[in-house]
């Protein structure tokens, strides 16, 4: 008799991002096709009884073998970036394209979907934007929409990377012409209106722009106004919030707009206390934002638990201790050399912002989330991948246990208990933050399309096996059709 199933997961507790129930799941061709209990046989079967089956997570906001201007390349790749992420229960990421200015798109990644398809794990991109030339708002940005490319990412500071206000409405402007998750700017267009009226539609209640995500080069932004053209409130990548900040989102949710916020593991655990110690050991904690005192975590926990913030990513960067952040002069993007201290060592600004992190992302937030009772395991699921599946138009096939979706799980020992040691994680980096942190919940079992790809720290998937996830339109992207005081800038 022929076996129903490739493969059952038997008795598990299954944790959707609505609800948690005792089931088993039957996959067939990489998809899930049933759930319930008492399922026909499969060719393979794995016992989850006492364990917690999940979505596979969505790291939404991650570098891999990122490429610098000067030739330089993140020292984490594909290879060994997608090996780390499934070991912690990550089935797929989002990572960056460069743009350098002066540069087309394509010019300024050359080969980097080459090297992508290494990956063992499945993955995506957002595109970087510091050149918004007229080439790159027609040609190159509605290419990459074709090949489902569908969020883009600007910096409103870092030389040279930030782009002017002028450049930055540009890139607003033609998302939105792409139907993409953007707002235009209004007050370019109701300048050319005359009259009184025109100032009180030039001052529309919903006026601010919350700060945009730091990433390899990140760091705290300046507060910016733009105006809502009833779209998402997010021009290019959404606008994610690190920690601070919650209400200004909830001001805007309250009337309507499209708003949503990220965090990150290193926001919930360490504080700035962790930016000293001996031999410039503090430089393994710079990020952007900067770590904050410790009472800031419990804020970020609270935001976390009123819904303010939706998404909890790694911002997982490549940059080992020894060889660059505790280096003079090196540089997160290649852009020149900063200024040392008389001793030698390097001053902040020299130091390449980022932590790794996307080994450890899901382990620490069961552990400080569900362990320790501040979040359920629903909103563990949203956190860690179905909002980013929702957000970022994987939702239809990704974070998710219904089935007809990708057979991507983690099968949990939610009373395992681990302490973190960088010389047991799977990256290419020479440290982790967490070093010598206690957790309580750790992934056994992570399947990527019905196929086990680790498996009691063990990666399985060879490099290559991984897909990458074009994206195509999807409503939560789609303009809401309402604009502030009647004046509707598109038709201006």
């Amino acid at each position: 008799m022929s076996a129903d199933y490739d493969l059952v997961i038997r008795c598990g507790t299954l944790a959707s991002a609505a609800e948690v129930f005792e089931a088993d799941i039957g996959i067939k061709d990489g998809i899930i096709a049933a759930l319930g209990r008492n399922l026909p046989r499969g060719v393979e079967e794995i016992s989850a009884k006492g364990m917690v089956v999940t979505p596979g997570g969505i790291d939404s906001h991650c570098h891999i073998e990122e490429l610098g201007q000067d030739g330089s390349v993140h020292k984490e790749s594909f290879a060994t970036g997608s090996a780390t992420a499934l070991a912690g229960g990550t089935t797929s990421f989002i990572c960056f394209l460069p743009q350098w200015k002066g540069h087309s798109l394509a010019d300024s990644a050359p080969g980097y979907a080459a090297r992508a398809a290494a990956s063992r794990a499945n993955y995506s991109f957002h595109q970087i934007i510091t050149d918004p030339t007229p080439e790159v708002l027609r040609t190159e940005l509605p290419a990459l929409v074709a090949r489902g490319i569908r969020s883009f990412k600007v910096f409103l500071t870092y030389d040279p990377l930030r782009l002017t206000d002028r450049e930055f409405i540009e890139v607003l402007a033609a998302a939105r012409r792409l139907r993409h998750r953007a707002l235009r700017e209004l007050r370019r267009h109701r300048l050319a209106h005359r009259g009184a009226a025109a100032r009180r539609a030039d001052r529309p209640v919903a006026a601010r722009l919350v700060p945009p995500a730091g990433g390899g080069a990140g760091g705290d932004a300046p507060r910016n106004r733009a105006g809502g053209a009833g779209g998402p409130a997010h021009p290019g990548l959404p606008r994610l919030l690190r920690g601070s900040g919650g209400r200004d989102r909830r001001r805007p949710r309250a009337r309507g707009l499209k708003v949503w916020g990220e965090t990150c593991p290193q926001y919930l655990t360490p504080s700035h206390a962790d930016l000293q110690g001996a031999d410039f050991a503090g430089a393994k904690a710079v990020c952007s934002p900067a770590l904050r005192e410790a009472g800031e975590n419990a804020r970020v926990w609270k935001r976390i638990q009123h819904g303010t913030l939706d998404v909890v990513t790694s911002d997982h960067c490549g940059f080992s201790f020894a060889t660059q952040k505790k280096v003079a002069g090196s540089s997160a993007y290649g852009t020149g050399t900063a200024a040392s201290r008389p001793d030698g060592t390097p001053v902040f600004n020299a130091i390449p912002n980022g932590v790794p992190g996307i080994e450890t992302r899901m382990p620490v937030l069961f552990s400080e989330g569900v362990s320790k009772g501040r979040i359920g395991l629903p909103a563990f699921v949203r956190l860690t991948s179905a909002n980013a599946a929702k957000l970022f138009g994987l939702g239809d096939r990704k974070g998710s246990l219904m089935p007809g979706t990708d057979a991507d799980l983690v099968l949990w020992d939610p009373d395992a208990e681990r302490t973190i040691r960088n010389a047991a994680l799977h990256h290419a980096i020479d440290y982790t933050p967490w070093e010598g942190m206690a957790v309580k919940g750790w992934p056994n079992i992570t399947i990527r399309r019905g196929a086990v790809a680790a498996r009691d720290g063990e990666v399985l998937a060879p490099p290559g096996s991984g897909r990458f996830l074009p994206r195509g339109p999807y409503a939560l992207a789609r303009p809401r059709g309402v604009v502030p005081d009647g004046f509707d800038a598109a038709s201006a």
